[in-house]
């Protein structure tokens, strides 16, 4: 009898539809997942580009995705590397395959308004290496006004000959160094360093940008009586922008927008250059495209992570990033940005009246481009 019934009520409702009656009631929209919540918070097209406005990325030489040029205006190549032999400056070169520069010089072709410029790693190449001989790198060429004066000259003639638009320095940092391998002298290094950048601006003239990686801080004293990092009052003259590192800053959040009980954050490292008188539209914000804490892991890893052992949405309200933990033992293993935390930095980028954004780096960013599209919005929203 139920069977019955079942065939009678389904004959009367097909007859009602084909009749013309009212629409069947449609099936009810899912909640929205935290992905699809994360893509509403900007509009699927892509805003247009606002004259003056930054976002960029790094690009690899071991990277292997050609960048779609529509969501930056501006690439920098790394890297290069200096060419130091007992302490004198001889020229510099490309790191990795020459072929994979050109790939990405000849994306001008597909989009001419976007500038590539070549950026100079801290580290140095050294035909006489040895454990003894650690590299000379920035350190040994700024030292004589001979050396910085055919390292701006060998920048120049590598710009016309490709056609690229300007230099970006990554001396990481002056007066110091993240390797034993890179030598550095704290008397002399930071004052060295703003000699090589207006030796630089002097060479190139104002055809060609003239961009560096900065420090969250401004150069400080050093117990042997040295300095370290960047004199960015110093500096500024000569340069179009600095593109500041914020992140890596701490293990908790390393890329926190803004949290007190951390020793720095996004907005700290922007307050510390305007109140050394750097104008915010000369401040380009740095956004990494991967988690760091306990683990170092691109955002590709993380999106990919196996979700019955980790889960990688969670939120640390206080800094406004995500972070990843480990199911079984609940540890905090690295935190990270997505697509909500881009568009916050991008809030308070824009109303700082800050340049931009640039992104470490293009290839850590997943298949469907989540983070370079969202950064492209978060900058360009008006």
């Amino acid at each position: 009898m139920r069977k019955l019934l079942n065939v009678v009520l389904a004959l009367l409702a097909m007859t009602f539809v084909a009749c013309g009656g009212d629409d069947p009631i449609p099936e009810p929209t899912p909640t929205p997942t935290p992905e699809n919540q994360e893509n509403k918070l900007y509009p699927d097209e892509l805003y247009p580009a606002v004259d003056g406005r930054v976002v960029l990325s790094y690009v690899t030489y071991y990277g292997s995705a050609v960048p779609d040029v529509k969501y930056m205006t501006h690439i920098n190549y790394a890297f290069a590397e200096l060419v130091v032999e007992d302490g004198v400056y001889q020229s510099f070169k490309l790191q990795g395959k020459e072929s994979r520069f050109k790939q990405i010089v000849d994306l001008k072709k597909k989009k001419p308004t976007l500038k590539i410029l070549i950026s100079f790693t801290h580290g140095s190449s050294n035909s006489k290496y040895t454990a003894e001989n650690p590299f000379g790198g920035f350190s040994d060429m700024a030292k004589s006004d001979v050396g910085r004066k055919k390292f701006a000259q060998d920048c120049l003639d590598f710009c016309k000959k490709w056609g690229i638009d300007g230099i970006d320095l990554d001396w990481e940092f002056p007066g110091m160094s993240w390797s034993s391998d890179v030598k550095y002298d704290r008397q002399v290094d930071v004052e060295n360093y703003t000699l090589l950048v207006k030796q630089l601006r002097e060479t190139l003239g104002n055809n060609y940008l003239l961009t560096y990686a900065g420090y969250v801080f401004d150069a400080q004293n050093t117990s042997d009586g040295g300095r370290r990092y960047i004199d960015v009052k110093a500096v500024d003259p000569y340069v179009d922008w600095v593109n500041i590192m914020t992140y890596n800053m701490t293990s908790e959040a390393h890329s926190a927008l803004s949290n007190p009980k951390l020793w720095v954050d996004c907005k700290r490292a922007v307050k510390h250059y305007t109140e050394k008188g750097i104008a915010p539209s000369k401040l380009v914000l740095g956004v990494p495209f991967f988690g760091w804490g306990d683990v170092t892991w691109t955002y590709k890893k993380i999106i990919g992570l196996d979700k019955t052992k980790y889960k990688f949405d969670n939120w640390d309200s206080a800094s406004s990033v995500p972070y990843v933990t480990e199911i079984a033992t609940g540890k905090r293993l690295c935190a990270y940005d997505n697509p909500k935390s881009i568009v916050m930095k991008g809030d308070f980028a824009r109303g700082s009246g800050l340049k931009g954004m640039m992104s470490w780096e293009y290839d850590q960013d997943d298949a469907k481009l989540t983070l370079n599209k969202a950064m492209w919005q978060a900058t360009m929203k008006k």
